[in-house]
């Protein structure tokens, strides 16, 4: 392969108070890595007060033959901190891979080849060398029995709640390709040693894909500077957060994937198989009925309805990608004028819509005027911004806005059960149904036992107060026609009854009149 061919890889060596072992992790580096790759080391020295950051110097001066980069940061940045800088000189350099050594000699060098072999031939986007692949290999290799029980407990309880299958969450040799860092926030994370915890869900979060080979442990004299007290309460914490994010429940900034450009709707995935609003809405809606499904997103509603015998048609800003082809589109922002017309479908769908608008009153006042007499009926759903966790967070003077869940950044009017009820009255729709849905935990926990027991509860809870703890709040309201339309209607049929004696033919209007189950 010729030289402007070769994939260009960092070896970052990461070092803090390292004067003893770091000559020695530089020389174990194999020749191999400059051999098959555009290879250059970057040295960065944590604000060590030994030797460290000389030591690197002096081994740059004797091997000129290798590219080679020493830095040493003024102020102390953390383990966390210190890979910033790495990752973000990887980046900013260009390189296709970098891959982190440790400089105290506790993960092996030598295995620099093998674990880039995954991304060199495109089959991992990150790729990690496990201590516990090999059974016992990490205790054999020195690691203490108190290290070895709590890594293994904390990876067990991170691979169930994370529905991820990895062997090892808390190794540090790690190698990745820079594409996947660009696809991630990881200037966000926490400059401490829960880091790689935290990198690992912004991967999953990403999509990207993990691998992992197993290493040989070592360790030597060196001084563990790592709190393990502190730190499996920071993993622990993080892996709650990434939960609650994934739910809607609490937005974490530092959790949310770096989207390429035509990706806005994208993430509005369907949730269905559980009381959610798209499983009630899809229940709502009876075989073979006329359709408008408005702020369709994707289109994944769509293609139900259409699968249940419905003639559908989709209206959303964005194309309705996922729709299927028989699927009538009408793309324009639903703050704008309809171009489409309500009359000739029997149910209206406006799920997580009516909270993305600027001006929801105009909205419904535009497509109340299109009704007549006609039964129809609305299917409304959108977030309870008076749910418990809200409210809580409130207290606490939290009030994140994200792309997902409540606090949604693009959700511009937000209701509570009266404030939505009183909204629809205010504007002609007779409510026939309203109730609480709760939180999408099996989108979080997944679809097991630990998903459907949280599902249960908060639903449990919503008997007691809907208030306070519904995560949403599901809507099924008449249609029925506005002032103008009567009035119109009133006049032909008056006009029709003067010029025929008589009292016009044809269907009688509805009555209006009070509903007294708005009250209760």
């Amino acid at each position: 392969m010729s030289e402007a061919r070769r994939p260009r890889l960092l070896v970052f060596v990461i070092a803090y108070y390292a004067e003893e072992t770091l000559e020695s992790v530089l020389e174990r580096i194999p020749a191999r890595v400059h051999v098959e790759y555009d290879c250059e080391i970057l040295v960065v020295d944590d604000a060590s007060e030994d030797r460290t950051f000389e030591i690197g110097h002096e081994y740059r001066r004797t091997h000129p033959e290798i590219r080679m980069t020493v830095l040493r940061n003024e102020f102390n940045q953390g383990y966390g901190g210190n890979q910033k800088v790495g990752y973000a000189f990887a980046l900013e350099r260009g390189f296709d891979f970098v891959a982190m050594v440790h400089g105290d000699g506790q993960y092996a060098p030598e295995e620099l080849p093998r674990l880039m072999a995954p991304l060199r031939d495109g089959q991992a986007d990150a790729v990690f060398g496990s201590r516990m692949m090999t059974a016992f290999g990490a205790l054999k290799g020195g690691m203490p029995l108190y290290k070895y029980v709590g890594n293994r407990v904390l990876t067990r309880m991170q691979n169930t709640v994370l529905r991820t299958n990895l062997s090892e969450f808390h190794s540090g040799y790690r190698v990745y390709s820079v594409r996947a860092l660009e696809r991630i926030p990881f200037l966000l994370n926490s400059n401490l040693f829960h880091f790689d915890t935290e990198i690992i869900i912004q991967l999953l979060s990403a999509g990207q894909r993990i691998v992992e080979l197993p290493v040989p442990t070592y360790y030597g004299t060196e001084i563990s500077r790592v709190n393990g007290i502190r730190y499996a309460k920071d993993v622990t914490v993080t892996t709650l957060q990434k939960i609650a994010h994934r739910a809607g429940i609490l937005y974490q900034r530092r959790f949310e994937p770096i989207e390429p450009a035509g990706h806005a709707n994208s993430h509005y995935d369907l949730k269905l198989g559980y009381p959610s609003s798209h499983q009630l809405a899809l229940e709502a809606v009876p075989a073979g009925s006329r359709v408008l499904d408005m702020g369709a997103g994707p289109g994944g509603m769509a293609q139900q309805l259409v699968e249940k015998g419905c003639e559908v048609a989709v209206v959303d800003q964005f194309p309705a990608t996922g729709a299927p082809g028989e699927v009538e589109h009408f793309q324009q922002d639903l703050d704008d004028p309809p171009v489409f017309d309500a009359r000739k479908y029997d149910y209206l769908l406006m799920l997580d819509v009516i909270e993305h608008l600027k001006d929801p009153e105009r909205f419904l006042e535009r497509i109340r005027d299109q009704f007549d007499y006609a039964p129809r009926k609305l299917v409304l759903t959108t977030p309870n911004v008076a749910f418990a966790v809200q409210r809580l967070m409130l207290a606490l003077g939290q009030f994140n806005y994200g792309s997902e869940g409540i606090l949604d950044r693009t959700h511009t009017r937000l209701f509570t059960f009266r404030s939505l009820r009183r909204l629809l009255v205010d504007h002609g729709f007779r409510i026939v149904e309203i109730r609480g849905i709760p939180a999408p935990f099996p989108k979080a926990l997944g679809h097991g036992r630990l998903g459907r027991t949280a599902l249960r509860l908060n639903q449990l809870l919503i008997c007691i107060s809907k208030t306070l703890f519904a995560y949403q709040i599901f809507v099924v309201a008449e249609c029925t026609p506005g002032v103008r339309f009567i009035l119109s209607d009133s006049h032909s049929r008056s006009e029709s009854s003067e010029a025929g004696g008589g009292r016009a033919g044809g269907v009688a209007p509805q009555r209006g009149g009070r509903d007294d189950r708005l009250l209760s």
